[in-house]
């Protein structure tokens, strides 16, 4: 099955040792979304990046440190993003994020019966 529609993107931009309540920040911000009921979250662990601050950051692999750069991809409805936004800004103590309107494409599987999973 193929649907089409409008929505917002969230692209969050952060350090992998910031935290939220003792969690890794990028955790917190997923199970967030899921408790919200967004459609889409993903963590993206870059090789080296800086933000605002101009700190370098750097996965393990490159450096000693351990504070690689942190990219949350996020997508649902401009709704179901609105709701999420309030949380972001008592969460993210340092970091970007960018919001962008996309075109989103869906395919799912008609096949696969309801609470089954593949």
């Amino acid at each position: 099955m193929k649907e089409q529609f409008q929505a917002r993107m969230l692209r969050i931009h952060f350090g992998e040792d910031d935290r939220w309540q003792g969690k890794p920040l990028h955790e917190a911000i997923v199970g967030k979304c899921k408790e919200l009921g967004i459609a889409e979250a993903i963590v993206f662990r870059g090789i080296e990046g800086y933000g605002s601050a101009s700190r370098i950051r750097r996965s393990g692999h490159w450096s000693r440190s351990k504070d690689a750069p942190i990219q949350l991809s996020i997508i649902d409805t401009e709704e179901q993003i609105a709701k999420l936004l309030p949380f972001l800004d008592a969460m993210v103590e340092e970091g970007l994020v960018a919001t962008s309107a996309v075109e989103v494409i869906r395919y799912s599987r008609s096949d696969i019966a309801p609470g089954s999973e593949q």
